[in-house]
């Protein structure tokens, strides 16, 4: 069924949230989901920005997956499953305990597509942070929307990463990790604690890891490599990573200032990759 709707009218669209406080208790619950992997850098830890002014939609406003419904300053897309797919990221200087922070967002593209999944559609929200002293943080944020699985397709076979990487470490992502990173995230979305509705209604093999989530791994992973946070930061997901698992996080030297990454997951198979420069 040809579902691409011209949802243009929704391009430029514009929305800004109530400011949010990097608070003390913010960094201690950060610290305590990523202490094992944080990198020591100025100001707030890296990837705090997620957990700010996230979506608070009301009970009776959240749809059967968990997110905010559609239509409000998302376009209404007639594809019931959502994903972060990748993002985009320029930090201009860094937040700290204390600011108060404005965030505003802006519908900058939605793209039609067809991939071997069928029809999927492709709506990036560019984001700006700003404290007292001026914007911190831009991003571009890559949503894709996909029609709902019926559960008879086969999933693709994972394909074995044979990259060799400059650094690597590993962490261990288990059920709690997953749902103190909702929790700080206000990301209700089902198929990162509900196991019966990830694995019964979106057909996943098991609970599944967010997308940034393993953003703020690699970008850590990165930071804590070279001492310092990158100017750009870049990260897209491959294939989802499911389950309690060891993840692999992997890092090499592409030019003088420029690095590529990647999650790899337990399977082998690479689950995200990335790129950073300074």
């Amino acid at each position: 069924m040809n579902q691409m709707v011209d949802l243009s009218a929704w391009i430029g669209r514009t929305e800004k949230v109530p400011a949010d406080i990097v608070t003390p208790r913010m960094n201690a619950c950060f610290a305590a989901t990523f202490g094992d992997v944080m990198a020591e850098v100025e100001g707030a830890p890296a990837g705090l920005h997620w957990c700010l002014s996230p979506p608070t939609a009301m009970p009776n406003d959240l749809g059967p997956d968990g997110h905010p419904a559609k239509g409000g300053f998302l376009p209404p897309v007639p594809l019931p499953r959502r994903m972060w797919a990748s993002g985009s990221v320029e930090f201009l200087s860094e937040l700290r305990v204390g600011d108060v922070v404005n965030k505003s967002s802006k519908i900058k593209s939605i793209d039609w597509k067809t991939g071997k999944t069928g029809q999927m559609c492709f709506v990036t929200v560019a984001h700006e942070y700003a404290s007292e002293r001026g914007v911190a943080i831009r991003e571009d944020q890559n949503i894709v929307y996909r029609a709902a699985p019926d559960g008879s397709t086969a999933r693709p076979e994972p394909k074995y990463c044979e990259k060799v990487f400059d650094h690597q470490t590993e962490i261990d992502v288990d059920t709690v990790r997953l749902f103190r990173y909702s929790a700080m995230t206000f990301n209700a979305h089902r198929i990162h604690y509900d196991l019966p509705y990830a694995t019964g209604v979106e057909h996943y093999p098991d609970l599944v890891v967010h997308g940034p989530l393993q953003a703020t791994l690699l970008l850590n992973f990165a930071a804590r490599s070279m001492g310092c946070m990158p100017k750009k930061f870049s990260f897209r997901g491959v294939a989802p990573a499911t389950g309690a698992q060891t993840l692999k996080l992997g890092l090499t030297r592409t030019k003088e200032n420029e690095f590529s990454m990647s999650v790899i997951g337990e399977n082998g198979s690479e689950t995200m990759t990335g790129s950073a420069t300074w």
